[in-house]
């Protein structure tokens, strides 16, 4: 990505941050003697979801991440921007 490619924070919209490729993070944890999947986005203060099987978690994850970027955006909260969207908006 170039320097012209840099979207100005001022002409950002909600799609730009729903672009960023936000680092995932997928593990495995134990809950009361059951094993559980545990995705989060680390860069994204808050946002995890837990599920039994993999796939769900992540479901579950992406569903908190958009609604926290919406909440946020309604709210002028600042969003991170660890990296540039991968596609343009």
């Amino acid at each position: 990505m170039s320097a012209s490619d840099v979207v100005p924070e001022a002409e950002r919209t909600l799609a730009y941050y729903e672009a960023v490729p936000y680092l995932l993070v997928l593990e495995s944890v134990e809950r009361d003697g059951e094993w559980v999947r545990r995705a989060a986005y680390p860069e994204l203060p808050g946002c995890e979801a837990e599920a039994p099987a993999a796939l769900e978690a992540i479901e579950k994850l992406e569903q908190e991440r958009r609604r926290l970027l919406q909440h946020w955006w309604q709210h002028g909260m600042p969003i991170p921007v660890p990296r540039p969207p991968l596609r343009g908006v």
